[in-house]
């Protein structure tokens, strides 16, 4: 049977048909109310964006998810996890500063923030799951004790993973920071040519594993964690992935760790998502800034099936016609894999067919517009 991945478009006319009236008619007719347990504890899963950043999923509409929670009697709050690398979400005290300066207080949201790994990123619970690269999984305290989850994700491109959407909202927005290092077993590499000795790199790392010798950044694979950060900085592109032999590895690994923070929820079927394909940026938002979309505004997506629901979104993506003046340099025709044309070397669609291989979700899904 085909996964039912609930749409409504970009569109608004009164405010009756604004967007946040859209997400609300979206949760009514995926059946997220039978998600949430009357009295029990609902996580909002989502990500409050990196400083710098501003197309995120906008506070407004966690609101109308919250409202949408309360109406069904269980009580919602807003969660994250901190961050591998270094940034306005390492740790707690910083990351709910953040969460309140891009407007996820409570005045806003109606919903406290709590972020799911603790101070330190450390407070997490093992889940067992005994698949191919993980017998267990470190997933935040929070997530694992929850009686309910709603996956807010904006659906934008990602350098590692091609793409990040429901999948990998779970996996990396669900682990403590030790799980994300469990998940990056892709380590940066550097280009001697490439490389002018700035020193950018070596004072961004979080891990201090990057040394300049002879004029030259040197990356030690026994301290690096994987985070990336190096790569984002880098002014000259000197810094690179070893892509043939880890990204097929990694998407798997991440589709793992989805599997791992879904298994309980999927169980109890207390687990839904939502997909937001506004503002489809080229980058994570993890990075401390937004760059043009893409492509147009295409609309809000919603199912119990992560994976549907991932690939739903990243077929429309697909089917749209590319922007120009953005980081899209090719691949903008109808039809064309917008995510591969702008990172040549990811496995785009690797971490849905593997989702689906271990139980995580269907390849098979209907498209209902409502």
């Amino acid at each position: 049977m085909k996964s039912k991945v609930y749409f409504t478009d970009a569109r608004t006319h009164g405010w009756r048909n604004s967007m946040p009236a859209k997400v609300g008619r979206l949760f009514d007719a995926a059946g997220f109310r039978n998600c949430l347990p009357s009295g029990g504890l609902a996580a909002v899963k989502l990500h409050f964006g990196e400083h710098g950043g501003h197309l995120f999923v906008s506070p407004v509409f966690a609101r109308a998810v919250v409202d949408k929670v309360r109406e069904c009697g269980a009580s919602p709050f807003l969660s994250d996890t901190n961050t591998l690398y270094s940034g306005s979400r390492k740790n707690a005290v910083v990351h709910a500063s953040t969460a309140a300066l891009h407007g996820f207080g409570p005045s806003v949201t109606d919903a406290p923030v709590i972020i799911a790994d603790g101070l330190l990123g450390k407070d997490e619970r093992l889940v067992e799951i005994g698949l191919k690269h993980f017998k267990k999984a470190r997933i935040a305290s929070a997530f694992a004790e929850a009686d309910a989850l709603i996956v807010l994700s904006h659906f934008k491109g990602h350098v590692m993973a091609g793409f990040g959407g429901a999948v990998k909202n779970l996996a990396m927005g669900c682990a403590s920071v030790s799980g994300k290092r469990e998940q990056h077993c892709t380590r940066q590499v550097v280009t001697p040519e490439k490389c002018v000795g700035c020193g950018l790199c070596a004072e961004a790392c979080p891990e201090k594993a990057i040394t300049l010798k002879q004029g030259k950044a040197v990356i030690s694979k026994k301290l690096c964690s994987g985070c990336g950060e190096c790569m984002a900085i880098c002014p000259k592109g000197a810094v690179d992935l070893d892509w043939e032999t880890d990204i097929g590895e990694f998407s798997e690994r991440v589709a793992e760790y989805a599997y791992a923070a879904a298994k309980r929820y999927a169980v109890k079927g207390r687990a839904a998502y939502f997909n937001f394909l506004l503002h489809i940026t080229p980058e994570c938002d993890c990075v401390p800034w937004s760059d043009a979309p893409i492509v147009p505004d295409i609309g809000i997506l919603a199912s119990c099936d992560p994976v549907a629901l991932d690939k739903a979104s990243f077929d429309l993506v697909r089917e749209s016609v590319g922007l120009n003046n953005t980081a899209l340099k090719s691949g903008r025709g109808s039809g064309e894999d917008k995510f591969k044309a702008m990172f040549s070397a990811t496995m785009p669609e690797r971490q849905l067919s593997y989702g689906a291989e271990i139980g995580l979700g269907s390849l098979d899904y209907e498209l209902v517009s409502i």
